[in-house]
Formats: structure tokens, C-alpha cells, sequence
């Protein structure tokens, strides 16, 4: 009885979205200390279901996380709900009818395993991430596309960890990063958030109206300013040509007798040290000087330790 009633909870918050302890006791006819100790079983055996205060408070599993694609078929999915529609053609039943939604909305999650939008295909995730990418960016897209506002567990650059419901006005794709240009509730202004760095998106059950704003303006340098900045000219040697293509975009680059050279703007964050120092020493500063400096007592740094 104890586990079919977790499967229970599990799959209304699957299509509820979200609720709270009380209409998860009242539904189910158990006691709040159960959801409780339920809701702490459920996360022990990976479901991750979020629980939240304040106005946007209750029981919620991300958005971003589906059952595993083994757990039907496509062809179970079918028969599944071609028989569960001809019942419910003669049966007028209430359970019935959210079976078949649940079912349905399973099914699309199942079979569109890449995030799509018009005729672009965007997987923008690493290697073996199993679609969590995609997955987060179909919650983006979908927020965008129809108003949605969204709760997000966003991790920033220096680790800090915050939870805060925006209202997503538009995707930016820049330097093969995906972005999200949003309305964040928490700062009560526009913020532009790293897709990457979105650890679980869930919809709040509120819509907003989206503000009018120039996108012509719209700052793109995403909290660089003119100082975090810099003209670099980069050496480039033939082995590493794909791949600083890929990073830096082709217009940027020239040939320049057997090698290549590169003329581009970058913030000069520790990032870029870390990027130049990936290639093995296939790509070289060869201006600014200070840049450069950074560079060589990097990998003086690394030598050292090793």
C-alpha cells in the first residue's frame, strides 16, 4: 500500500505540477508526516522532487526530469492509449480521462528527445549527458513561446546557489552558449542566465505578459564591461585550426605564412586562460602582453605542481 501510494504521488506531481503537503494528505487520505517521510523516500530513490516556501511553496518535480525511456516503448505508448480512448468513449470517468493525459504527456517528452524549435535541432549538451540539456532548454523554449513563468535552481559562476522564478522573454545563442534573457522576480529587473547553469527548471502554473524591449539594445556583453574586456591576437598552429575555428568563429581567423592568427575581442576572466591553456600549447597570446603573462605563470603553475 505504502509504495503504490508514493507511485501515486509521483505521477500527480508528474501532471499536477505542483502541490502542497495538505492537498497531497486530503487527496490521498494519509497524514502530512507522511508526505513528508514519502517525499523523502521518493528523492532517496532519485526522483527529485523540490520542495519550496513562500507564495510559490509546495511539492514539485523539475520540469526537466523524466522517467526513463525504457519505461514504454513507443509502440506500448500507442496501444496503451488507443485502448484507454475507446474506453473512455464509453466510460465517463474522471480517472480514466487523467490517465490518458498523463500518458499523453509522457509520451511527448519521450519522443521529442531534442529540444525544437521551427527547423532547428538543438542538443547543446555534453557528450553522454543523457538529454539533460535538452531537456532544460525545452522548458526554456516552452516559457518563452507561451508566456510561462519558471522556478529555476541556478548555480552562478562563483558557485552561488539560488533559487528564483523568472519570466523568460527570449533565447540567445553567443560563443556556442546557450542563454536565457529573462524578467528575474528576485532582482525585480532583466537578467540574462547560462542555460548550463540552470540545474532544474519547473513551471510555476503562472503566465505572465511579456515587456516590450528594443532587441537591437538588448546588452549582450552579459555583465562584461568595457574593463573585463580586451583585444586579443591569438597564434594559432594547424592542428589546433578546427577546433579554435569552432571557439572563435571562422571570420576571425587568417592565414599567416604556415600558422594562422586570430583578432578578436574576449572577457579576460580566468576562463579564457583555462580555454587558451586547453590546446596544448597550439595556441599562442601574442598580444596583450599582460595576457600573455597570465598565460605562461599558469603553466608554470601547472609544471610546478606536477
Amino acid at each position: 500500500m505504502k509504495y503504490k501510494i508514493m507511485i501515486e504521488i509521483m505521477m500527480t506531481l508528474l501532471s499536477k505540477r505542483k502541490l502542497t503537503a495538505n492537498e497531497i494528505a486530503d487527496r490521498y487520505e494519509i497524514s502530512p508526516r507522511s508526505v513528508y517521510r514519502y517525499i523523502e523516500e521518493l528523492n532517496v530513490c532519485g526522483v527529485p522532487v523540490n520542495c519550496t516556501r513562500g507564495r510559490y511553496g509546495g511539492f514539485a518535480i523539475a520540469d526537466t526530469y523524466r522517467l526513463p525511456y525504457g519505461y514504454f516503448t513507443r509502440g506500448e505508448y500507442s496501444a496503451t492509449l488507443n485502448a484507454l480512448k475507446a474506453m473512455s468513449g464509453q466510460i465517463n470517468d474522471d480517472n480514466l480521462t487523467s490517465a490518458i493525459e498523463k500518458i499523453q504527456r509522457q509520451q511527448k517528452s519521450e519522443l521529442r528527445e531534442l529540444s525544437v524549435s521551427g527547423n532547428i535541432i538543438v542538443d547543446g549538451g555534453t557528450w553522454g549527458d543523457s538529454k539533460k540539456f535538452s531537456e532544460k532548454m525545452r522548458v526554456c523554449e516552452s516559457a518563452v513561446n507561451e508566456c510561462k513563468s519558471i522556478m529555476i535552481d541556478y548555480i552562478s559562476r562563483s558557485g552561488e546557489h539560488s533559487k528564483r522564478v523568472i519570466d523568460p522573454h527570449v533565447l540567445i545563442f553567443k560563443q556556442n552558449v546557450w542563454y536565457v534573457y529573462a524578467f528575474c522576480h528576485t532582482k525585480q529587473t532583466f537578467r540574462t542566465f547560462k542555460i548550463g547553469r540552470i540545474k532544474n527548471a519547473s513551471f510555476t502554473g503562472k503566465t505572465f505578459e511579456k515587456q516590450n524591449f528594443d532587441r537591437d539594445k538588448l546588452d549582450l556583453k552579459f555583465g562584461y564591461g568595457g574593463d573585463a574586456l580586451t583585444d586579443v591576437t591569438l597564434g594559432i598552429e594547424k592542428r589546433s585550426l578546427a577546433d579554435v575555428e569552432e571557439w572563435l568563429g571562422i571570420d576571425n581567423i587568417e592565414p599567416q605564412g604556415n600558422a594562422f592568427t586570430a583578432r578578436v575581442t574576449l572577457p579576460d576572466d580566468g576562463g579564457l586562460v583555462n580555454k587558451i591553456l586547453s590546446f596544448g600549447g597550439a595556441v599562442k597570446v601574442l598580444d596583450p602582453p599582460e595576457l600573455r603573462q597570465k598565460v605562461k605563470a599558469a603553466a608554470k603553475k601547472i609544471c610546478d605542481d606536477n
